[in-house]
């Protein structure tokens, strides 16, 4: 996980050509970013730091959920909880059961692997969501159903897929057993949560210093994730429970409001930094797999990984047609084709063990998928917001 000063340089600089490339062509962000990690890969730069589960959950995941979290406004989360709360267990179950279900009478596929790929690509990936929604100017409350379902499903998947690898190795096999360490797993995360910003925050109304201020917010992300994981309950849910707190819990100001502008350029910038070194880095990975000997494989699996988020969406948006949380039939459609992968299906999948059968075309077949998400959900998103008129 080593990068020398020098390569991080040239990856930065990369970073804000393509920024500038991509705004002047109105071209999203994030494709700009994987198109240039492919050019350095063919042009024989060798990237030092490799996409691996721990580079991806330890340094870029705690920064990107926490600066996510920040930016949602806890009331607002409170009128649509009951619908991303559906979204994000329920529906990770639907799409995760159709693909997997798929992956077995399709391609013969023994269960086990089946359920392992259906588990690690049904979350949408909070760091392409956030990053392309951003990019299209979506606001109001479809930007918080789908930033928020994707924060939360997050979160659902890396549990689901712990505990989906804990039942193969026989150390859960009842449904009991296997459900109570889910709740407390996420229970656990949120608590955890909730203590590191709350503790922060107090800290942090101790002085009008917004570098310290800056500084403690830093620790709230990364403290937070670490000490949750260290207890085996989940990271992710943690890090989001801390942020919500950060960005929400203000009586009697308890960071100044130099201190909150400050905030907001830091947590935005940071963002920008980690975005582009993932983006640019599964560019570089994609270059190197080989696709066309598993090209089969390949397409029946984007097929029922965009089946399985449409019957995670549609059915359960349904279940509110008839109350105030009703979601609109434009919002649906943009709930299922927003549903992007990236970084997490990517650490889920390199986080396999070897002794899982079809481990190889697992990982391959991963990378593939998070490609077609990149370039033909992330080149549409834009012309299909536009056409629904939701495009700013």
């Amino acid at each position: 996980m080593t990068l020398n000063l020098s390569q991080l340089g040239l990856l930065l600089f990369v970073s804000a050509l393509v920024a500038i490339l991509t705004r002047r062509l109105h071209m999203p962000y994030t494709v700009g970013l994987v198109l240039a990690g492919m050019g350095l890969y063919f042009l024989h730069v060798r990237m030092q730091l490799q996409l691996s589960r721990d580079l991806i959950f330890s340094i870029f995941l705690p920064p990107l959920v926490f600066e996510a979290a920040l930016c949602i406004k806890w009331k607002e989360l409170q009128k649509d909880l009951p619908v991303v709360a559906l979204l994000a267990t329920a529906g990770v179950a639907l799409a995760a059961a159709v693909t997997a279900a798929g992956m077995h009478y399709a391609l013969d596929w023994d269960w086990a692997s089946a359920i392992v790929f259906g588990v690690l690509i049904a979350a949408t990936d909070p760091v392409s969501v956030i990053a392309t929604f951003k990019e299209a100017g979506l606001t109001g409350r479809l930007r918080l159903l789908i930033e928020s379902e994707s924060l939360l499903n997050d979160g659902t998947a890396a549990v689901v897929f712990v505990a989906v690898l804990g039942m193969l190795a026989g150390e859960r096999n009842d449904v009991l057993s296997v459900a109570g360490t889910l709740l407390l797993t996420i229970g656990g995360g949120a608590f955890f949560g909730a203590v590191v910003g709350f503790g922060f925050m107090l800290l942090a109304g101790r002085t009008t210093d917004y570098l310290v201020e800056i500084t403690l917010t830093t620790l709230a992300a990364y403290g937070s994730f670490f000490v949750a994981e260290h207890y085996h309950c989940s990271g992710v849910i943690s890090a989001l429970t801390a942020g919500l707190v950060v960005g929400n819990y203000r009586p009697g100001g308890l960071i100044s409001d130099s201190g909150r502008h400050a905030l907001e350029t830091f947590w935005e910038y940071v963002a920008f930094v980690v975005n582009s070194l993932i983006f640019i880095l599964i560019g570089a990975q994609e270059a190197q797999q080989h696709f066309t000997a598993l090209w089969m494989p390949v397409l029946v699996a984007i097929v029922l990984v965009t089946f399985g988020r449409a019957v995670a969406i549609y059915p359960l948006c349904a279940v509110f047609a008839r109350s105030a949380l009703k979601v609109e039939r434009r919002h649906q459609h943009i709930l299922f084709w927003g549903g992007l992968r990236g970084a997490l299906a990517l650490a889920l999948a390199l986080a396999l063990p070897e002794g899982i059968s079809h481990h190889d075309s697992i990982v391959t077949i991963t990378f593939a998928v998070v490609a077609f998400s990149v370039f033909a959900q992330g080149l549409t998103i834009t012309p299909l917001l536009r056409r629904l008129g939701q495009f700013k």
